[in-house]
């Protein structure tokens, strides 16, 4: 954990811990995108890797909370119910994890950039594709779309919204799907890279300690909640991580 201090200096640290915060606010209050606006914001100011290394934990942490938040029991039937879109999204986020220490920075910030700007730009058009009913294709399309997404910017949650959003899914169990789903991302997500190597005795420390202000953020949402005007809340943040990523592409973009 020293040597990483040492490489890149208390700022860009200081900064991550308070981007985190920010991140578990949003996803207390609205109910999602930690991912999205940690990797926004980290990806600002890390190396792309140590940037998807760092959301880690925190992931697996405010992962575990949604999932369960409503009982052991109906987390497994949700798992039952969507059981397809899950297992393939689990076994697409482990392949394609393995090949992120393979890519170049340039490269890595295109792809962030990309899943960023894409899942923002479709939050905030409004547009939610036509219901595709109980067909398997559908889901399992979906779960590569987001075990793709997940095993490169450890952010799965855009294609299973618009899938819920399309299904029609009943509120509860809609949120209750996205954090089994989401937590069970996050386990194999951090198999994956304690296989890859990007999570390692350098950067593990580092993602731990970033669970703390992201889990303080989230109760501090969760308080919040009630008095925030949610579709405007929601809106400005879709505006503000849309910039992001563009900042991203950008920096992809230009090297």
């Amino acid at each position: 954990m020293g040597s990483l201090f040492d490489t890149l200096g208390w700022a860009p640290l200081l900064l991550s811990v308070a981007i985190m915060a920010l991140a578990g606010f949003v996803k207390g209050a609205v109910g999602f995108a930690l991912p999205m606006i940690a990797i926004s914001g980290l990806g600002m100011l890390l190396p792309p890797q140590l940037a998807v290394a760092a959301l880690i934990l925190p992931s697996l942490a405010s992962n575990l909370w949604q999932a369960l938040h409503q009982g052991p029991r109906e987390a497994a039937r949700s798992l039952r119910r969507h059981g397809l879109l899950i297992g393939v999204m689990l076994v697409t986020i482990l392949i394609t994890a393995q090949t992120l220490t393979l890519i170049s920075d340039r490269a890595l910030f295109l792809a962030l950039g990309a899943v960023v700007t894409g899942a923002c730009a479709l939050q905030l058009s409004g547009w939610t594709p036509p219901d595709p009913g109980d067909s398997p294709g559908a889901a399992a399309g979906v779960g590569l779309a987001a075990g793709v997404s997940g095993g490169l910017a450890a952010v799965w949650g855009p294609p299973i919204v618009l899938y819920l959003l399309a299904r029609g899914t009943d509120k509860r169990e809609a949120v209750l799907m996205q954090g089994i789903a989401y937590l069970l991302g996050s386990v194999v997500l951090t198999l994956a890279h304690l296989r890859s190597g990007l999570i390692s005795a350098e950067t593990a420390p580092f993602s731990a300690l970033l669970v703390l202000p992201a889990m303080a953020g989230m109760v501090a949402g969760l308080r919040l909640q009630a008095r925030l005007p949610q579709q405007r809340f929601r809106r400005l943040t879709m505006l503000v991580l849309l910039l992001a990523g563009l900042n991203l592409l950008r920096r992809g973009l230009m090297g």
